[in-house]
This record gives structure tokens, sequence and C-alpha cells, in this order.
């Protein structure tokens, strides 16, 4: 990370009801190119295979199969146009503008066709409080460019202090990755251990955590939490967890969701963001797994020269 940036262009102010509408139409974009993933790419625990990553230019898929073909696909939020390549050389763009989510679904399906690619997607979002199909919805059309440039700069930010966080863990871990359901950015720490069965849960709930987990990660608001927000949680949540005050201050407890609730408008006014975030990351891991009886030292190294 750049010392000679100021703080506030590292970390911006992503007030959500000044892009609560270009987030939901985005969030529309993404699930059409996170259901390609899905339908290219190898299987892989917990959902692995079908999450975005985070690049120097916004989010991309990373390689994904086509027959003996090879396609990937990058939302490019500095020069703000989707962009869909092929191994061959080919290339198409969509230009990430104002048009609704049945626009764009449109202008997607077409690349594709011109690139050759022909997949079933199952054109209906997932996570979202709507079921309307990407071809009919006229509804979210709105794109600010401004801020989804400053939703990709903080997932850079996020991106970078999470990998750090997640560098000493031995045991099981997930990438960094983005999920395009959920809109959020995340990293999921495993004991080993199997979970118990968590009644009701739907076939994706159940791969997803079909083993104990200490999760963290970002996400712009949702539901309840209604501001930007960096949040951690475990999985079966032990005893006592909730009644645990981790740091920093700013740090709550949200019962509804199981959730602790970092505030981002608390980290980018920190004097230290990246020491805010690691002390909410690390002190809510740490209190979780004790209370879980992780087998720390085998799961973690704690010299960090080694």
């Amino acid at each position: 990370m750049t010392t000679d940036v100021a703080v506030s262009d590292l970390w911006p102010a992503l007030p959500l009801e000044e892009w609560r509408d270009t987030y939901a139409t985005l969030h529309m974009w993404t699930q059409m190119v996170g259901k390609t993933c899905l339908a290219l790419a190898p299987p892989q625990n917990h959902w692995w295979h079908v999450t975005l990553r985070v690049t120097a230019r916004g989010l991309a898929t990373g390689a994904l199969p086509y027959g003996s073909r090879t396609l990937d696909a990058e939302f490019d939020f500095v020069e703000h146009e989707l962009v869909l390549r092929t191994g061959e050389g080919a290339v198409q763009k969509i230009a990430l503008r104002p048009r609704s989510v049945a626009d764009f679904y449109r202008a997607y399906l077409a690349a594709l066709e011109t690139l050759g690619v022909h997949v079933r997607l199952w054109p209906v979002p997932v996570e979202v409080d709507h079921t309307t199909r990407f071809p009919d919805d006229t509804a979210h059309a709105a794109y600010d460019a401004e801020y989804a440039n400053r939703h990709w700069r903080i997932l850079v930010q996020a991106d970078d202090v999470l990998r750090r966080f997640r560098a000493p863990f031995l045991g099981k871990c997930s990438p960094v990755h983005f999920f395009w359901g959920s809109f959020d950015l995340a990293v999921t720490r495993f004991s080993g251990r199997r979970a118990p069965e968590r009644p009701g849960a739907d076939r994706t709930t159940r791969e997803a955590y079909s083993h104990e987990v200490i999760s963290a990660g970002f996400w712009p608001g949702s539901g309840d939490v209604k501001e930007a927000a960096f949040y951690a949680y475990a999985a079966p949540e032990p005893a006592g967890l909730r009644d645990l005050v981790p740091k920093p201050s700013a740090v709550y407890y949200h019962p509804p969701m199981g959730i602790f609730i970092l505030p981002y408008a608390a980290v980018r006014l920190a004097t230290s963001p990246v020491d805010a975030l690691l002390a909410f990351l690390q002190s809510t891991y740490d209190a979780a797994a004790d209370l879980a009886h992780w087998d720390r030292d085998a799961l973690e190294r704690r010299d960090a020269s080694r």
C-alpha cells in the first residue's frame, strides 16, 4: 500500500443513500457474470468456484474453461466497462453506464454470442428481496461511475488487509473473494471439524456451512445495517461470543444477524485504518476460536518469520 496517497483517497466515503440505486443495479450485473462462473467453472467446496476476485481495475472471474477454450470477464471500474476476453485474443466490451438490468442482460448475452460462448444462465437474482428476472428488470437502471469507483477502491484496501490477516493461518482457509450473491468481500477460516446440520438450510447454505467457520469481510450494507461495514461471525456461534467486546470501540454485535459489525466510517476516520481493521479481525477471531476450542497451536503460525 502506498504511503504518499491521502487516506481519504484510499478509504473514500461510501454513504449508502448516495449510491443505493447504483449498488442495486451493479449487484444484478455482477450476478449475471457470477452465474457464468457457476455454469462453467469446475465445482469447489463451499461455492468457491463461483466467486469474483479483486483486481487492479475492478472485479474479475479469472480464467473459465469452455471446452478447449478459455474465457474471462472483468468489471473495470477505471474505464467503466465490462471486458470479456477469450484465449484466442477476442475481446468484447460493454459500457458501464446508466442502463436497465434488462438492457445490460441483452448486451451481455450478445457479447457472449459474438465470442462463440453459448452458456445457459438462470436469469433469476438470488439473495435479494425481489425475484424479477434479468430480462424483465427495468426498475434497476442507475450507474454512478464515481461511487462504483469508490466501492472498488475500498475493496482494494479491504482485500489487502484481509490477505494480511489470512497469511498466518495454516489450516483450511478460503481465498479472499467476492460473493456476488450477497455482494460482499470475505475470507473464511475453518477449524477442520464438521458443523452440526443447520435446520431448514437450503443446498447453498448447507454446503457453505458444512464445517465450523470463522468468517469476516466487507459489504456496503443491507437489511438492518444501513451503512457500509466490516463484519465478523462464527458458525456455529460458541456460547458467550456475543457478550464479548472486540476492538476497536466502534464495534457492536447485531443480534438478528448474529454478527459483529464495525462501521466502515469508523475505519476510514481512524488514525490508521489498517490497524483498526486488523484489530477488529484479530480480536473477533481470537474470541471465537478460543470459545469454540479450536486447536490454535496446529492451525496458526505464531512466529511470522517461519
